[in-house]
């Protein structure tokens, strides 16, 4: 929601440049006024384009803006076959997860597949390598299982040993 706002006062902004130059056209009088008319209802058409677009995920090809992140945490995906691989992704230095989806791909799948059930089995998570490069190099997976996660550290300093003494004997 925080980029809505600006992408919509910008186009506020650029429709009302529009009628401005609509008013002053030497045009008669029905012409402007169909001119405005067109300028400013599309305001809240392009309120409504860009707030509906808020809840459907972008497809990565889209990702222009971040196209250089090298890994994202993947919080949750669901497979739709010969449709798509949708996923919400963490990715680093943004606050709120975003949804994207990726073309359906067979071997794409199986890997987010296979790291989700080792991620599972170690109580780790899923994290995807160049989220938005179309990249056809399959040398390396793009998606695998993180590491199982460090125990949490001890309290304070171990209690000293004891020493055994044997009853009957004095040292």
């Amino acid at each position: 929601m925080t980029v809505l706002t600006p992408l919509f006062a910008l186009t506020a902004l650029l429709l009302a440049l529009l009628a401005s130059v609509a008013i002053w056209a030497p045009r008669r009088l029905p012409v402007k006024l169909v001119a405005l008319f067109c300028a400013f209802s599309t305001l809240p058409l392009s309120y409504a384009a860009m707030a509906g677009l808020l809840s459907k995920p972008k497809p990565v090809a889209l990702e222009w803006w971040l196209q250089q992140t090298e890994e994202a945490t993947v919080l949750a995906s669901s497979l739709r076959e010969g449709e798509g691989i949708f996923l919400w992704l963490q990715l680093g230095g943004i606050d709120e997860p975003r949804a994207y989806v990726i073309p359906w791909d067979q071997k794409l799948a199986e890997q987010l597949q296979a790291a989700g059930r080792e991620a599972e089995a170690s109580q780790g998570g899923v994290r995807m390598r160049l989220p938005f490069e179309p990249s056809l190099d399959d040398r390396e997976p793009r998606f695998y299982a993180l590491p199982q996660p460090a125990g949490p550290p001890k309290d304070g300093e171990p209690p000293p040993a004891e020493l055994y003494q044997h009853p009957g004997t004095e040292a």
